[in-house]
């Protein structure tokens, strides 16, 4: 069994990034919504972690954050925070397409 440190990392990221918004701006809905997305990311790398295949959590919280906040830079064009995220987000739908694309390990 491997720890999923990227996806850790990522789920940290995305958390912090809520907490920063909230304390720089006093901004509820970046709470929540870091703390939502943050702790989905978190469980979606334990899922990963317990089993290699299991992305689908992982995929589907990246993804989404990847969109929406793709959206927003491509409306803002401010890289903190929305251009951060969306790359961030990228780079993780990316990993875990290649996890899906990969062959199972086989046993001997």
């Amino acid at each position: 069994m491997s720890v999923d440190w990227v996806g850790y990392g990522y789920a940290t990221l995305v958390a912090s990034g809520g907490v920063i918004g909230y304390v720089k701006a006093g901004s509820v809905p970046s709470l929540a919504a870091g703390l939502l997305f943050g702790g989905l990311a978190g469980f979606g790398a334990y899922q990963v972690s317990n089993d290699p295949n299991n992305v689908w959590v992982s995929l589907g919280t990246s993804g989404t954050l990847a969109a929406i906040m793709g959206k927003r830079f491509y409306g803002s064009r401010k890289v903190m925070p929305a251009g951060l995220i969306a790359a961030a987000s990228l780079l993780m739908v990316g990993k875990l397409g290649l996890a899906l694309l990969q062959k199972p390990a086989e046993s001997s």
